[in-house]
């Protein structure tokens, strides 16, 4: 996908260290507009994502389901046990924001709490897809970190992919395991199972997964052919001011993380512990948190032993204290 600016969202150029101090998640906006589009258009915009999503082998069988919102209580989604691939507009579903069916032939698909969570979670949010596409799948069977700073569309339109803990799919304990990083990231990996991603546009929606799994099968071909390369700190910094420039947010990007290690996944790394993710196949990228960067031309040893000792504790889960 060619990088270009979001015409739909604009910000002024500033030096990232003159961002406003903030706790709020990197995705706290007002309620999105819907679309004035007809039901009938709404439906074929949903069967056609069911069609690509088929077509790239990310729903196998009757897997994968698709909502879009049509207003402040009521959901237009895909039915379950049918294929994405031939779904016809009449076999959707509409339901209320508790998930119960208001209309449709078919009965509405059994994940559809875990759309409507993101959705109450994400007022900007109009669109939800779920999916299992194979690449990035596999990371969340190994429960594998996606490796951060390595591609300049993956830096600018994902940011930090997180993965959340395992639970039995279809309940609402399933559904609430996206509550801790929804607000942070438009597309999370779960654990043993697939992905989500949500957006202001079903089209946004679709693509933000298809960027991952484009990205994690980059990344499994690269380590066949013997290594990842990262980019360097300054690199990636002049990624993350070009993200800002177009106005896409990355907590990377917030006063509160202005000292972290912007290539280590320090933005969900706390959770790894709850949800059994471990650094395995991939190695850590370079140190580059603030310690990592020395301010003169001679080496300031005490500060490179430091920032040795802070990534070696961080990959071994102690502290460094």
């Amino acid at each position: 996908m060619t990088l270009k600016p979001s015409s739909s969202k604009t910000m002024s150029s500033k030096p990232m260290n003159s961002r406003p101090a903030t706790n709020k998640p990197a995705f706290t906006k007002p309620v999105a507009k819907i679309a004035p589009k007809s039901l009938s258009k709404l439906k074929d915009e949903i069967c056609d994502i069911g069609r690509r999503i088929y077509n790239k082998g990310f729903a196998a069988g009757n897997d994968g389901n698709i909502s879009m919102r049509l207003g402040p209580n009521e959901v237009l989604c895909t039915p379950t046990m049918v294929s994405k691939g031939f779904m016809k507009p009449s076999d959707l579903c509409i339901v209320d924001m508790e998930g119960n069916q208001i209309s449709g032939s078919r009965k509405r698909s059994s994940e559809i709490l875990l759309h409507l969570t993101i959705m109450k979670e994400r007022s900007d949010v109009n669109s939800v897809v779920h999916c299992h596409p194979p690449h990035a799948t596999a990371f969340a069977v190994a429960r594998e970190p996606i490796p951060q700073c390595v591609l300049p569309e993956v830096e600018v339109f994902l940011g930090d992919v997180p993965i959340t803990r395992y639970e039995t799919p279809g309940s609402q304990k399933f559904a609430d395991t996206v509550k801790p990083f929804v607000k942070n990231s438009n597309v999370l990996i779960l654990a043993n199972h697939g992905t989500v991603s949500c957006g202001e546009t079903i089209e946004k929606a679709y693509w933000w997964t298809e960027i991952l799994d484009a990205y994690c099968r980059i990344l499994m071909l690269a380590k066949d052919l013997g290594r990842v390369t990262y980019f360097t700190a300054q690199e990636e910094r002049e990624l993350l001011d070009l993200k800002q420039k177009w106005g896409y947010s990355d907590p990377r990007l917030d006063k509160s993380m202005e000292n972290c290690d912007i290539c280590a996944n320090d933005v969900f790394r706390s959770s790894w512990g709850q949800t059994g993710v471990t650094r395995k196949a991939f190695d850590a990228p370079p140190a580059m948190g603030v310690a990592s960067l020395p301010t003169a031309a001679s080496p300031d040893y005490d500060t490179i032993v430091k920032a040795v000792t802070e990534q070696v504790c961080k990959e071994l889960g102690i502290s460094a204290a």
